[in-house]
């Protein structure tokens, strides 16, 4: 490690700490890259998303010290010693749950959360909905690999139904989540997915997510070459035919020369049609600001194994009060009041000695 940084112990975690130096306009990738080996498997998925990160940070503008990277326990879970920032490697799932409290109490603070499908959605999973139902100031990477990589290739709660890994020899029975569509479910305020290969989309829906004021959900598509080689690659190309792009305000339009694309169907549903076989005024607009969240779970609802349908891009982007806005109003009223006294309030109406 560099002379400015340093392990400390930490009840078990590992917290890295960056010494506080005079922040210098003008910050590029390079200030962002640790000094730290990289250490994924070669072709890993993690690498892109790595990079990707690195060169976006200094769009933020934000103080290196003033940047923090939480994450739980995962291959994903080691970016925070790749970046030469604030970082904290937490445990299995808690992620959401100890940056909830960093962001909610440092509110000057850029709190990045980095997980996988694994550690998410199974063990983590209630920590990741009560984070977004919360409206938290923090932006959650999920890298969904459909697998667990750093323990050797078991199923994971993202995997497809008949998965046959190591803790599956017979295929795995379980129906998958839908990462976006559990977001969705948990009425988060920003949610979003792209793929670890397309660097320019992915940087775009960080941008979007840094903007947010909120928790933001980004799900990452992520190849593991090792356990779970090609998962994603019919949509790897960049005119892959399944790819339905989101962009807030325009039409959906995908396929060969764009010429299908998106109506509402029964029992609100939304479906694929050609294009030319339906008045133009039928065809869906995208739009993200709805504040009802039923149109945005429903296009997550295409998504189909076989990726005949995928949409990547900003599903939903609404405004909502956030939880650290509200927490530090609500300490404020209660300073002010002179009736925030935590002494007084443990030692209130309902305590009592015992002689």
């Amino acid at each position: 490690m560099s002379e400015n940084q340093k392990v400390i112990p930490n009840g078990g975690h590992r917290l890295r700490s960056l010494e506080l130096v005079p922040h210098s306009p003008g910050l590029v990738t390079k200030d962002f890259k640790s000094d730290q080996e990289v250490r994924w498997c070669p072709g890993c998925g993690d690498y892109a998303i790595l990079a990707a990160f690195q060169a976006f940070l200094p769009e933020l503008e934000v103080p290196r010290e003033n940047v923090v990277v939480v994450s739980g326990i995962g291959c994903s879970s080691r970016l925070p010693y790749y970046v030469s920032s604030y970082g904290l490697h937490s445990i299995h799932g808690r992620a959401p749950a100890i940056a909830s409290g960093l962001a909610s109490s440092r509110q000057d603070l850029s709190v990045w959360v980095i997980t996988g499908d694994g550690d998410a959605l199974s063990i983590g999973g209630n920590h990741l909905i009560h984070a977004l139902r919360r409206n938290v100031n923090l932006k959650i990477m999920l890298f969904n690999n459909r697998i667990y990589g750093l323990t050797k290739g078991q199923y994971s709660p993202t995997s497809e139904q008949g998965t046959v890994t190591k803790s599956t020899p017979y295929g795995s029975l379980d129906h998958p989540f839908n990462p976006v569509s559990v977001a969705l479910g948990a009425e988060a305020s920003f949610v979003a997915r792209s793929i670890d290969s397309d660097r320019k989309h992915l940087q775009s829906v960080m941008r979007a997510a840094a903007d947010h004021k909120g928790t933001a959900f980004i799900e990452i598509f992520q190849n593991c070459p090792i356990f779970n080689d090609d998962a994603f690659a019919p949509i790897k190309e960049p005119k892959s035919p399944g790819i339905i792009r989101l962009t807030h305000g325009e039409q959906i339009r995908f396929g060969p020369d764009g010429s299908l694309g998106l109506t509402y169907g029964s029992h609100g549903s939304i479906q694929s049609v050609l294009a030319s076989s339906v008045p133009e005024s039928e065809l869906i607009v995208h739009d993200a600001k709805l504040d009802d969240p039923s149109y945005a779970f429903a296009l997550s609802r295409l998504d189909s194994y076989d990726f005949t349908h995928t949409p990547i891009g900003v599903f939903r982007s609404v405004e909502r009060g956030s939880y650290d806005d509200a927490m530090a109003a609500q300490i404020e009223t209660a300073r002010s009041s002179g009736e925030g006294d935590l002494a007084k309030l443990l030692a209130g109406n309902d305590t009592w000695e015992v002689s």
